[in-house]
């Protein structure tokens, strides 16, 4: 539905709705270290009980601003972690569903 969409408290990096279930997700990207024996980055260990309030905060005001209601069955929380190597290619994609 709607990608990096701005409220007045921040930014929603992806809106996704199904027909029946309408999902706010936060995407993490990190890059690995080029470095021999470096240890990769886990993106979604830096998703904070503070940014997962925040989130919930921005979703609640963009569904308040909305001047159409959305008929979903469920809400839900997701993030994505993407994982992309030193020239951007992509090494790992995770997408936790119902995050919190």
């Amino acid at each position: 539905m709607d990608r990096n969409a701005r409220t007045r408290h921040g930014e929603i990096d992806l809106i996704a709705f199904d027909g029946a279930v309408l999902a706010f997700v936060e995407v993490k990207t990190r890059r690995a270290s080029s470095r021999p024996g470096a240890v990769a980055p886990v993106p979604l260990e830096g998703l904070r009980p503070a940014q997962r309030a925040r989130l919930r905060r921005l979703a609640a005001a963009w569904l308040a601003a909305r001047t159409s209601p959305i008929r979903a069955r469920d809400l839900r929380f997701d993030a994505i972690g993407i994982l992309v190597d030193a020239q951007g290619r992509l090494l790992r994609l995770d997408h936790v569903e119902g995050a919190w």
